[in-house]
């Protein structure tokens, strides 16, 4: 409900003998009023009769209850002030209570605590608008193709053990952490520091860098998708002939009715040609030194992506909560389809032995640590500015604890399904080509959906309809990711510049897309896939899990864990438990560190397709990286800078929060009644 002006208006004296008899009525109709306009607002209180209920200051103390039953200190909405108050005075009653103003035959006084004239925070429709929306941007698609490749790399069902050891002490904490902080200060995550930490500001800067970053590149996956699916509308897929024009001699048509193809190292598959060089075109661009020209035919399909990205998201989570209704399910259909398709294949159960079974000698390899806590910590995504702006527009006592459990199980079971889905074809293939597993399962990262999981459905029966439900499961996942990807930005920018951009939501947004989709044309040139490959490994990875790494020092150190446990007492009503404290305070803090040194003692040699990425491209990729990570610093040199007084007392300043509560507040006293 919008808060109001409250209006305030005078009343003429009127003798006590007169109105003796009509004072109890008139005391049940202003009670009658503090009922009505405790519904309409849960905010507002109307206290008449003080002497009747004991001793009540007229400032606001620390200790003042408002309407929800919380004191002033913990509001339902901190980031909007404590809750705007009325208080109607009255004389000492019969049980000897002192009251605000004169005899209680006297003038009453009406007091009125205005707090913020912002508007109010919108809020989801649906708590399970919300969870799809999580559900959505966590199950993204890293989890259909990142998860199966770096389980079979790292032992199969060996992985299991250290990836589920990751979640439980690092994933999982620091997901829960950021929707409770969301939730509480209702804040996105720039304008959310000058509650917890405020010289840390520039950690939101950072994220919402990173985040465009994000956009340039991963759009343009779902762009290869579109096109793979406008190209699936027809009898025979275009990817499973050799007799095209992109096609070259040692093309080979395998499909499992050719049974004298013989398939030697120099083959390539239909399949593999029609993504390298009919969708990509990278023979056309020799590397990253020579991009050449720009594919209209991605820029279409590119320009459609961010359409129905821009109308998803450009009214708010309103909009974008209905939408993902469809984005976050069908997706699960879809799985599930093909993982029973697949299953019935001939070869399918060499796969999932391949997939599952563990090799415990590799877990002895540091590798395999590093790899477990990589993959949870970006299939779970903390740190990109979403998960506080999603929390932030629920109730203020939703139970995030319970949300963050759910959301992050449903995430790592789905990960674990799509292996199925992802291996019973990998083994389907192997057997038709003679091959090991380990031989078709050489393609890792978007080449694992577009060559083998498309030749495979391009051998199925009715090859037509599940290609065209396979690549638009590809763009809802993507989709989801996107929407909240980009609604981080949006609701940093507008916490952060409310007057200026909260009306113009739809001109930002519009401003935004258009940015994303500007910085994401070099993708689209024939040498696009090498550009995907730098910002993949270098813009986001490094940089991302350097500010998380801040933001729990920040949160832990700083604003205390204590301090933070407190908040989430006042949101859940219970206190975190011991092992989420240790969490937060040490373990997640180790395993972000153990992440970044081992990135930087081992970086990770990039290579696509038969392009090596020469030296000079490791040194652009950290300079993009240092790029976003460099607001941190230069945010804090600015705070100290502009800030008054000598050092220390600037120091102090700038690791003082500032109180989500009382800002902006007013007191304004009517007439005598």
């Amino acid at each position: 409900m919008e808060t109001k002006d409250m209006m305030m208006t005078s009343m003429s004296t009127i003798d006590k003998e007169e109105n003796g008899g009509e004072r109890g009525k008139e005391r049940e109709e202003v009670e009658g009023q503090e009922e009505e306009t405790q519904q309409e607002n849960g905010r507002l209180v109307l206290a008449d009769g003080l002497g009747d209920r004991g001793p009540k200051s007229l400032n606001s103390g620390p200790g003042q209850q408002v309407s929800n039953g919380y004191t002033t200190s913990t509001p339902q909405s901190p980031r909007e002030g404590s809750a705007p108050a009325i208080a109607l005075g009255a004389a000492p009653g019969p049980t000897g209570g002192t009251g605000l103003t004169g005899p209680l035959g006297g003038l009453r006084t009406l007091v009125v605590q205005q707090t913020s004239l912002e508007r109010p925070r919108e809020t989801w429709s649906k708590k399970m608008d919300f969870l799809l929306s999580v559900i959505g941007y966590a199950v993204d698609l890293g989890n259909v193709w990142r998860f199966p490749y770096i389980c079979y790399q790292n032992g199969g069902g060996a992985f299991l053990l250290p990836y589920l050891l990751m979640a439980v002490f690092g994933g999982v904490p620091l997901f829960y952490m950021e929707l409770a902080l969301g939730q509480f200060h209702r804040s996105g995550c720039i304008s959310i520091w000058k509650h917890i930490c405020p010289i840390f500001k520039g950690i939101g800067f950072a994220i919402c860098i990173i985040a465009l970053y994000i956009a340039f590149y991963y759009n343009t996956i779902m762009a290869w998708a579109l096109y793979y699916l406008l190209s699936s509308f027809r009898p025979t897929l275009p990817w499973t002939t050799c007799t095209n024009s992109w096609n070259t001699a040692n093309c080979n048509r395998y499909l499992s009715s050719d049974q004298n193809v013989s398939w030697s190292n120099s083959s390539t598959s239909p399949a593999e040609e029609f993504y390298t060089r009919h969708v990509l075109q990278v023979h056309l661009s020799p590397g990253l030194h020579q991009l050449g020209s720009i594919s209209w035919q991605l820029a279409l399909c590119l320009l459609f992506i961010f359409t129905v990205v821009y109308f998803s998201i450009w009214k708010g989570v309103k909009t974008s909560g209905k939408v993902v209704w469809v984005t976050a399910t069908f997706p699960y259909l879809v799985l599930l389809v093909l993982l029973i398709r697949g299953a019935t294949l001939p070869g399918a159960w060499r796969g999932v032995v391949f997939y599952l079974k563990p090799d415990w000698d590799k877990l002895l390899s540091t590798t395999v640590w590093i790899d477990a806590a990589a993959q949870i910590f970006f299939s779970l995504g903390p740190g990109f500015g979403v998960l506080l702006a999603f929390a932030s527009y629920n109730p203020f006592h939703n139970n995030c604890y319970k949300d963050a459990l759910v959301t992050s199980s449903v995430n790592c079971l789905t990960s674990f399904l799509s292996g199925f889905v992802i291996f019973t074809v990998l083994g389907y293939m192997a057997e038709m080509r003679k091959q090991n597993v380990d031989d078709v399962a050489k393609d890792a990262g978007p080449s694992l959906l577009f060559i083998i999981y498309a030749e495979a459905i391009a051998n199925m029966p009715a090859a037509t309809f599940f290609a065209i439900i396979f690549f638009l499961m590809i763009i809802m996942l993507g989709l989801d990711s996107t929407f909240a990807g980009l609604e981080g930005v949006i609701t940093a920018m507008l916490d952060e510049f409310p007057h200026l951009l909260a009306k113009r939501r739809e001109w930002f947004v519009l401003g935004l897309v258009c940015v994303c989709y500007l910085g994401a044309l070099s993708t689209l040139t024939y040498g696009g896939a090498f550009v995907v490959k730098l910002f993949e490994e270098y813009a986001t990875g490094p940089a991302v899990i350097t500010v998380v790494l801040l933001e729990v020092i920040a949160v832990s150190w700083f604003y205390g864990t204590n301090r933070f446990c407190n908040d989430v007492q006042v949101m859940l009503g219970f206190y975190p438990g011991g092992f989420w404290r240790v969490c937060w305070v040490a373990i997640c803090p180790c395993f972000l560190l153990f992440i970044i040194i081992s990135f930087l003692a081992f970086p990770p040699e990039v290579k696509l397709f038969h392009y090596q990425y020469p030296s000079w491209t490791t040194a652009l990729g950290y300079c993009i990286g240092v790029s976003s990570f460099i607001c941190v610093p230069a945010y804090m040199v600015y705070h100290l800078l502009n800030a008054k007084g000598p050092f220390k007392q600037r120091l102090l300043k700038s690791i003082t929060p500032q109180p989500s509560t009382d800002n902006h507040r007013d007191l304004f006293v009517t007439n005598a009644i």
